[in-house]
């Protein structure tokens, strides 16, 4: 006769709670794209590590790191963030890395052939979001975006300036 196995109530549940918790305390934003989510309706949302020398990695820990005009491109089969400045590190002697050098994202072949995909037939591009350390490591977010039109920015900033209307006429209510 087989025994029957019965579950603690500390067992698999409490676990994976505990798991969360730590996860969230190791999660940290570094830098955010705002602009890009002004210019770009953003479709998709994807994650990708960066592949990163010694003294950049220390810099986007400071949050030396600017991604205005940041961008991802794919060539021949693998993924590259263009145009992302990373300060030079201050404590570095000669050994310092380039501000503006390509860097190598590091995604699944399948992310990458959909990404590349989607910007060759609907003429999306790939816009670079935010930068976070996420367990010790720098990843950054990727949007799969499509260009708004000068309406829509307009339209944007009419909503958020109506909402801010808003928000101040329910203070003066309170008060």
């Amino acid at each position: 006769m087989a025994k029957k196995k019965t579950s603690t109530p500390t067992s698999p549940a409490n676990k994976k709670t505990a798991q969360q918790q730590t996860s969230e305390s190791d999660f940290r934003i570094v830098s955010s794209n705002r602009r890009a989510f002004f210019n770009y309706e953003i479709l998709e949302r994807y994650e990708a590590g960066i592949l990163l020398t010694g003294t950049e990695i220390k810099s986007i820990r400071a949050g030396k790191i600017d991604l205005s005009d940041a961008y991802a491109r794919a060539v021949d089969g693998e993924m590259w963030l263009n145009n992302a400045y990373i300060a030079p590190y201050d404590s570095a002697s000669h050994y310092n890395h380039d501000p503006k050098r390509n860097r190598k994202l590091l995604l699944h072949r399948v992310e990458i052939q959909k990404m590349s995909a989607n910007v060759a037939e609907k003429g999306l591009t790939i816009v670079a979001l935010r930068v976070y350390i996420k367990r010790h490591h720098a990843k950054i977010e990727l949007g799969l975006g499509r260009g708004k039109r000068q309406f829509d920015k307009r339209h944007a900033i009419r909503d958020r300036d109506m909402d801010r209307e808003a928000k101040r006429a329910i203070g003066s209510l309170r008060e």
